[in-house]
């Protein structure tokens, strides 16, 4: 006979199939209005046989909350072979990832001898004036009879979570939509999907969008090509260039229409080295050719004639959408000591041409930085330090797949807590800005091939599991979440969560309350390890914001 267990778990708890997870220890739950409250419950079955049971809520706020399924992913690489004491496993296996919606009706299957979990979450709004909302869990079989029952305490504090003030931004790969629910670039069909990944991106705090003028050459073998996304189409007439930049134009609409009011133009010069052009397609005599690519100098006459032809095309009509003033330009993606030469000279092509603009590179050199090789630089969380030592103005962080040890990162393999604390560091440095490189990159290294990311998490064995994508492409069109992204939202709650209170009583009062309790200095690679810290200094936030009122 089959015997279940149940608990509900936190939002920072992995619930590992062969480890039983760590209860909440505490059944109230406590946010801002606009944030959004997580928790799970996690279950057991002992015993022969597969045991199904349905998941029962009783509250005032049953409307509002929604369940979804922790369905387990493959993490056939789960980090690099340097790693510290702050994973959770090493090994490759299943990990907990995707949360795939649920069925009200739908009946929950218990698999023998494995811990699983179901993720349920609530929005605040302004309508919760209520002191507090009894949320009931209930366990029920088939027959209807109650197995199991726990009650949570959601406790909405009146204030208004303030605007993000981060400028945020995660690549959106939009050919690998192309490439997976192989549709044409720019059908009605993919303009309908990019619809609904750009609406997740913006739930995800992202407010500024990697836009693919021409495709992005990111992450592309050298001498291949990714599937062309090119939003302004390209008309050569000998050599004069005409600009068509409707396509962009719906962009920037479906932007704006999910509150996206940043732009991130596509980087200008190839990765590695800035020693090329980016693919760019052109109608040529009325037929579609490629005009630049690999084959094409950074530095070369016809890619000079062209940036100069089209970059003030470009930006006046960023400037008659009302945009400009929020585009962001890049020359190409973290430039090293041995392409330093390749990347001034590309980033010479254009200064000119975008001295009135904002450029920005991901730079973790800080004597580059100090040669002057990238003005706005965007260093790696693990080779900040220097930057904030001496005083970067505005400075940006970003992590990836190299960022393996001490800091802050993603990876399925490492625990939530890793993934939330980025919020306070982000606060505590006054960072302007967070970059990653992967909402939804589909491909395996080098963009060499699409692969099926229910299957393939790792880009081929390339960067541990998690590092390639937040989201993941649902049959309709939608992208279903990540355990990650919505802690990543948490880390961001946090990071708002910590002005609004800086706004109420001074940023004294904050930073009193972050660095209570810890011992030494909290940087990007020193800070408190696992959950407590996190929930607690929450809990002490929300009761001083609360006291405010």
């Amino acid at each position: 006979m089959s015997q279940l267990q149940f608990m509900l778990a936190g939002s920072l708890e992995k619930v590992l199939p062969k480890q039983a997870p760590t209860p909440l220890k505490s059944s109230i739950l406590s946010g801002l209005w606009g944030e959004t409250l997580s928790f799970q419950l996690a279950y057991h079955c002992e015993g022969q046989g597969n045991y199904r049971f349905h998941l029962k809520l009783s509250s005032p706020l049953n409307e509002k909350i929604r369940i979804r399924k922790v369905e387990l992913v493959p993490a056939a690489y789960p980090c690099h072979a340097e790693w510290d004491d702050d994973y959770l496993t090493t090994e490759p296996g299943l990990l907990p990832d995707l949360l795939r919606p649920l069925d009200p009706n739908e009946s929950i299957k218990a698999v023998p001898a494995q811990w699983r979990a179901l993720w349920l979450d609530i929005k605040l709004d302004e309508g919760m004036t209520e002191p507090e909302y009894p949320v009931t869990v209930s366990v029920q079989d088939l027959q209807g009879a109650e197995l199991w029952s726990a009650t949570l305490m959601i406790r909405p504090i009146p204030v208004q979570l303030p605007e993000q003030k981060l400028l945020h931004t995660e690549w959106m790969h939009t050919d690998c939509l192309v490439d997976y629910y192989k549709v044409p670039a720019f059908s009605e069909e993919h303009w309908r999907i990019l619809d609904q990944f750009i609406a997740s991106a913006a739930d995800h705090g992202i407010n500024m969008l990697l836009t693919p003028v021409f495709t992005p050459p990111l992450d592309t073998v050298i001498g291949g090509e990714r599937t062309t996304v090119q939003l302004v189409d390209v008309i050569k007439n000998g050599d004069q260039y005409e600009f068509d930049f409707s396509k962009l134009g719906r962009w920037i609409g479906l932007c704006r229409k999910h509150g996206i009011t940043n732009l991130e133009i596509a980087h200008l010069f190839t990765q590695w080295g800035a020693e090329f052009a980016p693919k760019i397609i052109a109608s040529v005599n009325g037929t579609e050719q490629r005009i630049f690519g690999w084959d094409t100098p950074a530095t070369g006459e016809a890619y000079k004639a062209f940036l100069h032809s089209f970059l003030p095309e470009l930006k006046a009509y960023l400037k008659e959408q009302n945009i400009l003033e929020h585009t962001w330009f890049h020359i190409s993606d973290e430039p090293h000591e041995n392409q330093k030469g390749t990347y001034a000279a590309a980033k010479a092509v254009v200064k000119d041409l975008l001295a009135d603009c904002r450029v920005i590179d991901a730079l973790s050199s800080f004597e580059l930085y100090q040669e002057g090789v990238v003005e706005k630089p965007v260093p790696c969380n693990d080779h900040i330090q220097p930057f904030l030592d001496a005083g970067v103005p505005n400075l940006w962080t970003y992590y990836c797949t190299a960022q393996q040890l001490k800091v802050s990162n993603r990876f399925m393999s490492m625990p939530s807590s890793r993934n939330r604390i980025l919020g306070t560091q982000l606060y505590l440095y006054h960072i302007e800005g967070f970059l990653h490189w992967g909402f939804n990159f589909y491909n395996n290294q080098y963009s060499i091939k699409a692969i099926d990311p229910f299957l393939v998490t790792d880009a081929g064995e390339a960067f541990p599991s998690g590092d390639p994508f937040l989201v993941y492409p649902a049959p309709d069109g939608s992208a279903y979440d990540s355990i990650r992204g919505m802690v990543f939202k948490e880390a961001l709650y946090d990071l708002r969560a910590l002005e609004c209170l800086e706004s109420l009583k001074g940023r004294e009062t904050v930073e009193r309350l972050i660095n209570e309790g810890v011992q030494g200095t909290i940087t990007f690679d020193q800070y408190p390890k696992g959950p407590e810290y996190l929930i607690s200094l929450r809990e002490k936030i929300n009761r001083e914001i609360a006291a405010s009122l």
